[in-house]
């Protein structure tokens, strides 16, 4: 069953064919503006390399940047109402308090509070006011806008507001998008409501990029099912895209870790993960992704939704070098440009790549054109980028002991044979793709987190129950039944809270059902 992944990055679009564990072909293309040109020159040159006939293909795996790129840009995003059920509790914070005003401004600035909302353990705050609610969507649709994001406090122990919302929109705008909380984001009410708007502000390019992507595949004579990767490593097809692009935004790290686990054989370590612009270094356990334990702020909102805990530092292949005796490498890059502005593919910009290549680490363009660089100052420089990998590592470790350091990416010929706090460095085979390989890989999740009342003798009974929510969560994601599996179980009691309250999470993954591929 062959698979094909596809990953656009910030400078080049990765292309791999795999069947089953065994690489078939990988190349890359450059990023293109429109990003589908991108793709298509990537499947072109795949099939140029592999000569796969595409009805062979069984499903197209895409970690895209899409989403993430409109939000940090501020372009494309739809007017978006953010409504909260919460009176008269939350009058404080309402929707949008803590956005950067011009993000605010560009989705329209639509906040407003009705009555509503709910404790922890499911009682109301107050009861929903239907005709109040109308009365907020006149206004919404008057002021402009199109989308609508819905929140109610603690929404994730009991959604009865957020739901009937849904209802009520559908009644009165057939067809307009609706986002609600307790779907995307976890507990915290502030964190939850913002990734619920900014997935709601990115309904309509969603629907327009899903497909376009879509249409790309099916233009390479692929008739395959597409499939987009989520933030965990884990997988969505393209209508669970379409309602949730949020869950994309960090599917390019993400799917550097899977690939590297998968490549490596290595289940837990750190992973660093060097493009043209930027080197990312995250944490596997049990082979996904270590998820971050605090809020984390997406062009400057803070969020709550499942992101991995990956910390970045602006060197890349394409990084600028500076001067003199110990030059600075980066953060400013050339990016997708590289294949003309670095020296060795006769550029007049001295990059991180040029000083690779004169110190032989790599065969990449023509090496005559940085001979004339000194040794000296070349290995300082290295010695320089090598330092700063390592200060990242040892701040995403968890522990003294030095861990195995797996090094991926086009830009990972940067990292040295040996590195400080590194067990081992390893760099495996299509090193260069595993982003794309992570993506081809990637398996279905299903996830559960809310609070739970946990009577005594019960804990056992309790987590059981959550077990299984996940496990029918991550078939009904389109797992195969039979695959799945609980990779995490986290659980904290909430000694603040009466009743014994205890917040459970529980992540389950599974393979992808595929036809055939169900027995």
């Amino acid at each position: 069953m062959l698979r094909l992944g596809i990953d656009v990055g910030g400078t080049n679009t990765d292309a791999v064919l795999i069947d089953g564990q065994l690489v078939l072909a990988a190349t890359k293309a450059p990023t293109t503006s429109d990003v589908t040109t991108g793709i298509v020159t990537a499947i072109g040159r795949l099939r140029e390399e592999a000569g796969f006939d595409p009805a062979d293909v069984a499903a197209v795996m895409i970690g895209t940047t899409h989403f993430i790129n409109a939000l940090v840009e501020g372009s494309r995003l739809a007017p978006t109402a953010a409504i909260r059920f919460g009176l008269p509790a939350t009058s404080a914070l309402p929707p949008l308090v803590d956005w950067p005003a011009a993000l605010s401004k560009t989705i329209g600035g639509h906040s407003y509070l009705c009555h509503g909302g709910h404790e922890y353990d499911g009682s109301r705050i107050a009861d929903l006011d239907e005709q109040e609610f109308r009365d907020v969507l006149d206004k919404a649709v008057q002021g402009g806008a199109r989308s609508f994001a819905i929140s109610s406090v603690f929404s994730p122990v009991n959604a009865e507001f957020e739901l009937r919302a849904a209802e009520i929109i559908a009644e009165q705008l057939p067809g307009a998008p609706v986002s609600l909380s307790h779907e995307i984001g976890r507990m915290g009410l502030l964190g939850r409501e913002n990734a619920t708007i900014i997935n709601a502000a990115l309904r309509e390019l969603a629907e327009n990029v899903t497909t376009g992507l879509t249409e790309t595949v099916l233009g390479a004579g692929i008739q395959a099912p597409v499939f987009l990767s989520q933030n965990d490593g884990t997988l969505m097809d393209v209508d669970h895209a379409r309602r949730y692009p949020v869950a994309t935004f960090a599917s390019g790290p993400t799917n550097s870790m899977r690939g590297a686990a998968f490549l490596s054989e290595q289940s837990s370590c750190a992973v660093v993960d060097i493009g043209g612009t930027t080197t990312d270094v995250g944490i596997l356990q049990n082979g996904f992704p270590r998820e971050a334990s605090t809020d984390v702020a997406v062009a400057g909102i803070q969020t709550n939704f499942r992101m991995p805990d990956v910390l970045s530092v602006g060197i890349g292949g394409g990084s600028h070098v500076g001067s003199g005796p110990i030059p600075e490498v980066g953060p400013q890059s050339v990016g997708y440009r590289l294949t003309q502005q670095a020296l060795v593919f006769g550029g007049d910009q001295l990059t991180a790549t040029d000083l690779a290549v004169a110190a032989g680490r790599a065969d990449i363009g023509d090496a005559a054109r940085v001979a004339h660089l000194d040794p000296a100052v070349v290995r300082a420089a290295l010695d320089g980028v090598a330092g700063r990998i390592a200060e990242v590592v040892d701040r995403m470790r968890l522990s003294a002991e030095p861990i195995p350091v797996v090094a991926v990416g086009g830009g990972s010929i940067l990292v040295p044979e040996q590195l400080d706090g590194a067990s081992v460095v390893v760099r495996p085979e299509h090193y260069a793709v595993a982003n794309a390989i992570g993506a081809a890989i990637a398996e279905v999740g299903g996830e559960v987190d809310r609070v739970f009342s946990v009577e005594p003798g019960r804990r056992d009974a309790v987590l059981d129950e959550a077990r299984q929510e996940a496990v029918d969560r991550t078939v009904a994601a389109g797992a195969r039944p039979g695959s799945v599996r609980v990779v995490d179980i986290e659980e904290v009691p909430l000694a603040y809270l009466p009743g014994n309250a205890t917040r459970i999470r529980v992540k389950a993954v599974g393979e992808l059902s595929l036809g055939g591929n169900d027995a």
